[in-house]
């Protein structure tokens, strides 16, 4: 099992960012893909999850309506759509897959994880 995040990168204030996960070695939809940051000094915390077979979705209160998560089944990839950036989501951004199919804001209920990917925002 792998799983593989970029598109991180340098951005302005209220700019987007696109971040893909692209995982392998599993059935893609029969897990939950979950995103997590972790600002420098800062615990990992989970921003966003989708769940396998229906897609449910969830959101850190703090980014809802500006973070959307999608799935493309057919390019086994996630997606993490990030808009209106604010410099306070800084971090470096993981994916990881769940050890089960519902979503959980949990680090330990993740049981693979790729590498990071960097954003940093400007102000």
């Amino acid at each position: 099992v792998q799983l593989r995040a970029f598109g991180g990168g340098l951005v302005q204030t209220g700019g987007s960012l696109r971040l893909p996960c692209a995982p392998s070695g599993f059935t893609f939809n029969h897990y939950a893909i979950g995103w997590f940051r972790q600002a420098p000094g800062k615990e990992r915390e989970a921003v966003s999850c989708i769940s396998g077979s229906f897609g449910t979705t969830d959101y850190l209160d703090s980014v809802k309506g500006r973070f959307t998560i999608s799935r493309d089944n057919a390019q086994n990839t996630v997606y993490l759509q990030i808009d209106s950036l604010k410099p306070e989501d800084t971090a470096d951004y993981y994916c990881a897959r769940g050890l089960q199919a519902y979503c959980s804001h949990l680090a330990s209920s993740y049981g693979y994880w790729g590498n990071g990917t960097q954003v940093t925002v400007s102000s």
